[in-house]
């Protein structure tokens, strides 16, 4: 019976440690994914993002980064969509359940090197951003990165 109990309260401490160990550590839980690959555009095109599987996975952020905005009057705003089938043949934008507003994570002619972000509750299983510049004329560098935090179970994969 002793063996028992000294088990059990092992296994406890074990459990509540590594469940701590999880709660301290800001890598086991995220898991960063490619949004939009490092770009340089030089007008209107939309670019759009890598498909993200966000299962197993309760929030979701999307990090902007911009280089040398070339034009004097560009803007780059982004975007999303979502798809509950792998490839996204069912896209559908979201503008909904965002965590900041989209204009909080658009850049402006004069944010050469700038950091953004904008977190997003996703309707569906996949998501994908999109950045679309206006007024582009110049080279404008971006790229994004999508951060899946909080994991469902364990830590991140």
């Amino acid at each position: 019976m002793r063996n028992r109990l000294l088990a059990a309260t092992a296994a406890v401490l074990i459990i509540a440690f590594a469940g701590s160990l999880f709660a301290a550590d800001l890598r086991s839980n995220i898991l960063p994914k490619v949004g939009i690959k490092n770009t340089s555009v030089s007008n209107n095109d939309v670019t759009t993002g890598e498909i993200i599987d966000t299962l197993g996975y309760e929030s979701v952020t999307f990090i902007y980064m911009t280089g040398t905005l070339a034009d004097s009057d560009v803007t780059l705003t982004p975007s999303f969509e979502v798809c509950a089938i792998a490839n996204c043949s069912d896209a559908a934008a979201q503008t909904t359940r965002l965590v900041n507003t989209i204009a909080s994570a658009t850049f402006a002619a004069t944010d050469d090197n700038t950091v953004k972000s904008i977190g997003i509750h996703p309707n569906a299983r996949y998501i994908r951003t999109k950045m679309t510049p206006a007024n582009n004329t110049g080279a404008a560098a971006f790229e994004s990165v999508c951060i899946l935090g909080h994991p469902k179970v364990g830590a991140a994969q």
